[in-house]
């Protein structure tokens, strides 16, 4: 399949640059690639635990070099989006200081009551005291926004329940359905795009899953890549109803798409 004009880039992290905290062989060469070119890009996550700096942080300790503000996190997102909801608002949060920082350089004020917002996010440790807060704040007519509807994340003894599953706990008991700021919505991609004045016409995302990935990119009309060194495999990729318009083995194979 022929491929559009390219003159950014867009690209999951875990899967996609790194897996298991091991960099993804030629990782470093399609980064520094794009950096020789001076072509813009931006890392997306889902994950809004950590800030911009603990990321590049640890992508370094990988051995890739992505600068901070080459990093664009659901928490960023989430509070670009509720920034421009309701400027100067309130939330409750239950989350950690990716989240908390963002919101707060957003210009909102964090509070246990009456808040215009309960933000739901990532975190190591969930709190049944807080989880218990936010049911109530809901039920009394917080608005519901989660950062990202994973159900679950990946640890050394097998899989951790993580944003999603926590949310729908909330919505069960007060039947109130958060909205989705990260992947798959749309919204993340746009606010990714604009984030480095990029067009969906001329942009790629590269993505390693399907359901979230691919499916985002498809619907804010960029070019999208599935590389298969994440979660999905070839054979899986073929059983959605929507298909990326590439499929690499690695960014390794992308490297001379960067001129």
């Amino acid at each position: 399949m022929t491929r559009r004009e390219i003159r950014s880039w867009l690209m999951d992290m875990d899967g996609v640059l790194v897996s298991e905290e091991h960099a993804v062989e030629g990782a470093d060469r399609f980064l520094a690639r794009l950096r020789e070119r001076e072509i813009p890009f931006l890392v997306l996550t889902n994950n809004s635990i950590y800030t911009r700096r603990d990321l590049s942080a640890r992508l370094r300790a990988s051995g890739l070099e992505v600068p901070e503000e080459s990093i664009w996190t659901s928490a960023l997102a989430t509070a670009q989006f509720l920034a421009g909801q309701r400027p100067g608002g309130s939330a409750f949060v239950i989350g950690e200081t990716g989240l908390t920082t963002a919101l707060h350089e957003a210009g909102y004020t964090q509070t246990e009551r009456e808040p215009d917002y309960v933000v739901l996010g990532e975190t190591r440790t969930y709190s049944f005291e807080r989880i218990t807060h936010a049911i109530r704040l809901v039920a009394a007519g917080a608005r519901f926004i989660a950062t990202n509807p994973d159900p679950t994340g990946p640890s050394n003894q097998g899989p951790l329940p993580a944003t999603g599953s926590v949310a729908a706990l909330i919505s069960r008991a007060t039947g109130v359905d958060p909205y989705f700021v990260g992947k798959p919505n749309p919204l993340m991609m746009r606010s990714a795009l604009n984030a480095i004045d990029a067009h969906s016409e001329t942009t790629v995302m590269i993505g390693d899953r399907m359901d979230t990935d691919v499916v985002a990119g498809i619907e804010a009309g960029l070019e999208t890549v599935l590389v298969l060194t994440g979660v999905t495999t070839q054979p899986e990729a073929e059983r959605f109803p929507f298909r990326p318009a590439h499929i690499a083995g690695s960014v390794a194979e992308l490297v001379d798409w960067v001129d």
